[in-house]
């Protein structure tokens, strides 16, 4: 509990079998989160056995997607408090406080790997990585008039239960552009938002989508796109080619 409201975790997995035990007993070691959901999105074969082991309940979605297993999750959460982060060990478990203090005057609270100082040794954050998400985040900040923001791709974001209510209806995106949607959704509907800057760190095993550029290059490509189509309403026509 955090100040007499509950707190949920969303942790929705695809390739993280090695790490995933590790970052649910961190968070759960901080006594301050509830209720920890596992959105296994067809994972790979042994991690439901490594989450077993632990005190998440896993919950499956079989129609694969990034943005899918996070709205199954915000849709499972039963949390006044929901956050959301990666079971890869690339985030600290204790950066949630900074979250949950920041909740306390805004709706949505949303994480940034790009602040020099919080990147360490070894994490998958090299140049193209850092100024690609900067120059995204920006783009969505200049057409939207939003709050100062400089990452779009961190996963690591919390919401306050009146706002997701205001906001899940609306979700359109399955794949791995949902974290700009929810920033313009938020945004659009007139929440209070901050983006803090949060640790990040070397990951377990390899990403789908950062480990090779040509994808992280689409992915980012199609986050422009998408955030351009939502600024002149006719992003309806797009989501669904661009998923």
């Amino acid at each position: 509990m955090f100040q007499g409201q509950k707190v949920s975790l969303i942790l929705p997995t695809y390739n993280e079998k090695d790490s995933i035990r590790k970052v649910i007993n961190d968070f759960a070691a901080l006594g301050v989160v509830d209720e920890i959901l596992v959105i296994n999105n067809n994972a790979a074969a042994g991690t439901s056995e490594e989450v077993r082991q632990t005190s998440a309940k896993e919950i499956f979605e079989p129609i694969q997607g990034y943005g899918q297993a996070i709205r199954r999750g915000f849709a499972e959460a039963t949390g006044d408090l929901i956050a959301v982060c990666e079971p890869d060990d690339t985030f600290l478990a204790k950066d949630i406080f900074k979250f949950l203090v920041f909740s306390e005057e805004v709706d949505i609270v949303y994480g940034s790997r790009t602040i020099k100082n919080y990147i360490w040794a070894g994490a998958n954050m090299g140049r193209f990585l850092r100024w690609g998400n900067w120059f995204v985040a920006k783009l969505i900040e200049a057409l939207f008039n939003t709050n100062y923001l400089s990452d779009v791709g961190c996963t690591y974001r919390l919401i306050k239960r009146p706002a997701l209510e205001k906001i899940l209806p609306l979700f359109r995106v399955r794949s791995n552009f949902f974290g700009p949607e929810m920033m313009i959704r938020g945004y659009l509907r007139k929440l209070a938002c901050v983006q803090i800057p949060v640790n990040y760190k070397d990951r377990v095993g390899e990403s789908s989508v950062t480990g090779d550029l040509k994808k992280a290059f689409i992915l980012g490509m199609k986050m422009i796109v998408l955030i351009i189509a939502m600024r002149f309403c006719c992003e309806k026509a797009l989501i669904k080619y661009l998923d």
